[in-house]
């Protein structure tokens, strides 16, 4: 979408900049930068980015958009993957990232509260002389809270802690009338009406936009082990992995590296593991329910088709594993230099797991793509990197037809078609596919919070 010029913006603009003096900002590279996007889509900026600090000021904001029939979109640190940022109907990028104070750690209660700008790095630093960790890990540590509850995030440590929709006790939030929401209390269970704060949570900033979020901690393990299993078949890795889950291991991380994306992992981190399809582990716990989950994964792995099982030495080991894994996406660009790249995901039942990997792996092939494969398989959850050659003129139409046929093959085996990137734009097509009729339900909710549609128009329905 061209950039409209700054001196044909609208007359609200001197409204907003009386409201937000020198926190406006309208240049060509600030607007780029609001809508960046790792998708097909192109990027969408918005006119205007806007940079409140507390929630009062988010009121006014939305009253102004409302006034003028504005779009907002809410902007954390800009790592969603499905156009969740984009601005197809111009607007106002309402950035979170002055907006980032950690308002209260209650350690006795195991929780915090945080406004929305807050990223996991800053957290996990507030954190420390607690004793106390935030669970969720999208493998980004600059992703913000807010936009991490936006989009439901989950990532590595999902299979033992759960997402941000089981982590957030409650958000606060300017609605589209411009009333102030808090959707729970503090107490870690409620039967008092509607479950406000899961419907806030995955609502990409379609419903509200979030100002504050209380998030459940835990107290660090006593221990936390790892190990790395390398398998001659992704079929064997994924059948290990859903082996040790049935099995009840302590497991509190359970990643799969396809071969390709392990020769991009030891060309960046300087680990020398071999090629193959290669699951890295991890055990929380005591010392002895490690050590004792740790022999039982071995013995799984190896009678499985294990050829290389190996422990970490020692906790700099332990980190340098979870390091490169982190690194991942940015070990397949460099290994591909001067190639764009679209990262998707979906998620099945265990039980479809390997085959459903095993059939994606076959299609990369049969199209002739170049496409790393990543995931979270203690949960069911992959994700395929897909490189595209700029110089291919075949290479978007036959990335499209293998996206369909992914999504396609996790529908068709009760699974969704975003398992943790969340919908945007990107996968807005599949969403009535996979929800039926619950898609017009959702189009009630929003109609009934949000009717004058400013809040992240364009997103989630098709």
């Amino acid at each position: 979408m061209p950039l409209r010029p700054t001196s044909t913006l609208p007359t609200w603009l001197p409204e907003i900049e009386c409201l937000f003096p020198g926190r406006c900002g309208t240049s060509a590279s600030l607007r780029e930068h609001h809508a960046n996007s790792l998708t097909l889509l192109a990027a969408q900026p918005p006119d205007a980015v806007v940079f409140p600090e507390t929630t009062a000021e988010v009121q006014e904001l939305v009253r102004l958009a409302a006034r003028h029939r504005l779009p907002l979109i809410a902007f954390g640190s800009g790592t969603s993957l499905e156009g969740h940022v984009n601005a197809p109907r111009g607007g106002i990028a309402v950035d979170f990232s002055r907006m980032n104070r950690v308002l209260a750690v209650r350690a006795q209660d195991l929780d915090c509260t945080v406004e929305p700008g807050v990223t996991l790095k800053q957290l996990a630093a507030e954190l420390k002389p607690t004793g106390l960790f935030f669970p969720v890990d999208p493998g980004a540590e600059h992703a913000t809270l807010g936009g991490m509850a936006a989009t439901r995030a989950s990532g590595t440590t999902t299979v033992r802690y759960g997402s941000m929709r089981d982590n957030v006790v409650s958000v606060t939030a300017v609605m589209a009338s411009g009333d102030v929401v808090t959707t729970a209390r503090r107490a870690r269970k409620s039967a008092a009406g509607y479950d406000l704060t899961r419907l806030l949570v995955g609502s990409e900033g379609t419903l509200g936009l979030i100002t504050a979020l209380t998030l459940k901690l835990y107290g660090v393990p006593e221990s936390a082990s790892a190990a790395v299993a390398a398998f001659g078949t992704v079929g064997a890795a994924c059948e290990t992995a859903t082996l040790a889950i049935q099995m009840g291991l302590g497991v509190a991380r359970l990643e799969l590296l396809d071969a390709e994306q392990i020769r991009c992992v030891n060309g960046q981190s300087g680990l020398q593991l071999a090629e193959l399809p290669t699951l890295f582990v991890e055990f929380h716990g005591t010392f002895a329910s490690c050590a004792a989950d740790l022999t039982a994964f071995g013995e799984v792995a190896a009678a499985t088709g294990g050829i290389d099982i190996k422990t970490a030495a020692d906790e700099d080991g332990r980190r340098q594993i979870w390091r490169a894994r982190h690194d991942a996406f940015w070990a397949v660009r460099t290994a591909w230099p001067g190639c764009q790249f679209v990262v998707t995901d979906v998620a099945v039942p265990l039980s479809a797991l390997a085959a459903v990997v095993t059939e994606t792996e076959a299609d990369i092939q049969e199209f002739g793509l170049t496409a790393p494969i990543v995931g979270h398989v203690g949960d069911g959850n992959f994700h395929c990197i897909v490189a595209i050659d700029p110089a291919d003129a075949t290479a978007r139409a036959r990335i499209d037809t293998f996206l369909e046929r992914l999504v396609q093959r996790a529908l068709d085996n009760d699974g969704t078609a975003t398992g943790e990137h969340g919908i945007g734009q990107g996968k807005a097509r599949f969403l009535a596919a996979e929800h039926g009729c619950g898609v017009e339900v959702m189009r009630a909710v929003k109609t009934a919070l949000d009717p004058l549609g400013i809040l992240n128009p364009g997103k989630i329905f098709a």
